[in-house]
């Protein structure tokens, strides 16, 4: 990075995510932008890669019975929606 421009960048969360071993979710300060702010979108990030829920999913250990019975009722709760919305 060249002089004039600073730049400061916050990282460290890894997570897992179908396909992918590991990733890095980087947040970019941008110009007069407060940590709060930063700290915000950061979460959002994370929350929108589903790396929130994916800790709170694993800080217990679910048994591959109740690990299968889960993604049943998933995938019958999204069979349900679209039969109610015609298939769209």
């Amino acid at each position: 990075m060249g002089r004039g421009k600073s730049r400061v960048q916050t990282a460290g969360v890894f997570g897992t995510q179908k396909g992918f071993d590991a990733f890095m979710i980087k947040v970019t300060a941008r110009p007069h932008e407060s940590v709060e702010q930063l700290v915000k979108r950061f979460k959002k990030m994370c929350e929108k890669e589903g790396l929130t829920k994916d800790i709170k999913r694993s800080s217990y250990y679910e048994k591959p019975s109740e690990r299968k019975r889960r993604r049943l009722r998933k995938v019958e709760k999204r069979i349900l929606q679209l039969e109610r919305t015609g298939g769209r």
